[in-house]
């Protein structure tokens, strides 16, 4: 009985110094915190409002891109730290190239254009 009394702490020991896998919290998690702290922080840097910053990154957690956003705000405030204006520009969408049709009026004998029309119209946006 005293034998059996004196193994149980020896196998408490000895599991205690051991990493059991599948028990340590998942490494995408943690990164995804991390990123998601980082984009908040990135925001308040670009003059963004957390609003926006929430609406750019949807997939984002809401409560570490807050606290990425806050921690960066005061970080800003004590060392005196001017954000920088994002500079994103929408590309303007590429217009088809028209290709015209020229003729020659045989009344006048002067070259006429003539530009095809669209038979599709885009839908609009």
């Amino acid at each position: 009985m005293p034998l059996r009394l004196l193994g149980l702490p020896l196998l408490v020991l000895l599991l205690a110094g051991c990493d059991i896998p599948g028990l340590e919290p998942d490494p995408r998690i943690a990164q995804r915190e991390a990123d998601a702290k980082a984009t908040g922080s990135a925001c308040r840097y670009s003059l963004r409002g957390i609003e926006d910053c929430y609406s750019l990154n949807p997939k984002a957690s809401k409560s570490q891109v807050f606290a990425g956003w806050k921690e960066m705000d005061q970080y800003m405030r004590d060392n005196k730290i001017a954000g920088q204006p994002s500079t994103i520009v929408q590309a303007a969408p590429a217009a088809a190239p028209v290709e015209a049709e020229a003729s020659l009026d045989k009344d006048t004998e002067k070259v006429v254009t003539s530009r095809p029309k669209n038979k599709a119209k885009a839908a609009p946006l």
